[in-house]
Parts: structure tokens; sequence; C-alpha cells
């Protein structure tokens, strides 16, 4: 009788390990499925970030904010640009307050009940100045010099601007 018990015991014992054997090879194949799937995936966003880096790089060329040139400029006139550009760009944002129909600098009136505001503003160096405007429905680009006086005042100058075609 002690020998059936121990011989059920034994077979159940080997039962038992053959199936977390089983089981435990079973996950570590999905395990080693998931880690070759994240590995692949890995390499892919490395390119792609790499990929965006370097768009990134192209299109932080024209922009002051990567041009050493133009804050050379600047900081051997004494200013101090983590200040000073974001002053000429809330100058440029500040001419969106203006009364009457006129843009102080969008030269263009506005063709429908709306106020001609300028939108964006990207400074590319330490002379220009490119922005975006529109009405709501009518929408344009302006082209902006822009210097500093011997008062620390900025003061803009309207170089070039375009108003795109309405299409509709």
């Amino acid at each position: 009788m002690k020998n059936r018990i121990f011989i059920y015991l034994f077979i159940f014992s080997v039962l038992l390990i053959i199936f977390q054997y089983v089981n435990s090879k079973s996950i570590i194949d999905l395990y080693e499925k998931d880690i070759v799937t994240l590995k692949s995936q890995k390499s892919e966003f490395k390119e792609t970030i790499k990929e965006l880096q370097d768009k990134n790089f192209e299109l932080n060329y024209f922009n002051i904010d990567g041009n050493e040139d133009a804050q050379n400029y600047f900081e051997a006139r004494g200013y101090d640009t983590d200040e000073l550009i974001p002053a000429v760009i809330d100058g440029v944002y500040a001419m969106n307050n203006y009364e009457g129909d006129e843009h102080p600098i969008v030269p263009y009136v506005s063709m429908t009940d709306n106020k001609l505001l300028i939108n964006k503003v990207r400074v590319l160096n330490h002379r220009w100045i490119i922005a975006n405007f529109t009405d709501g429905q009518f929408w344009g680009e302006i082209f902006v010099m822009y210097t500093i006086d011997k008062d620390n005042k900025v003061n803009y100058k309207l170089v070039e601007h375009l108003l795109y075609p309405n299409v509709n």
C-alpha cells in the first residue's frame, strides 16, 4: 500500500514537473519573441529619432536660436539675447493692438469684419524677421527688418510682403 502511494506521488510529481517545464518554456519563448520585437522597434525608433533630429536641425537653420553669429552680434553690443529676442517678438505681436483699419506694419486692410493680426513670428537673425498674418479669411506673410537704436528701442521696417490669393 505504501509502495502504491509513493508511486502515485512520484508520478504526480513527474507530471507536475513536466507541466511546469512546458509552461515555463512557452513563457520564455514568448518573452524571447517580445525581446526580438522590441529590439527591432528600438532600432526603428532610433532611426526615426535621428531623421527627426536632422530635420529639426535643418528647420532651425534660419532661426536666431541656432545662429551663433547673430547672437554674438548682440552680445558684443552688450545685449542679453535671452531677454532681447522675446522683446523683439513681443514688439511685433504688440502691433496687433491697433485702432482703425490699418495695421501698423501689414500693408493690407482687412477685407472682412475682422482685424488683421500677426499670428506667428520667427526671428531669423540679428536683422530680419518673418511673420504671417490673417484676418480669418485672407492670409499672407511679411518680411521685416528690425534695428535697435541708441535708446534700446526696437524699430521695425517692412521690407517685403505678400497676400495669398483666396481660392474659395
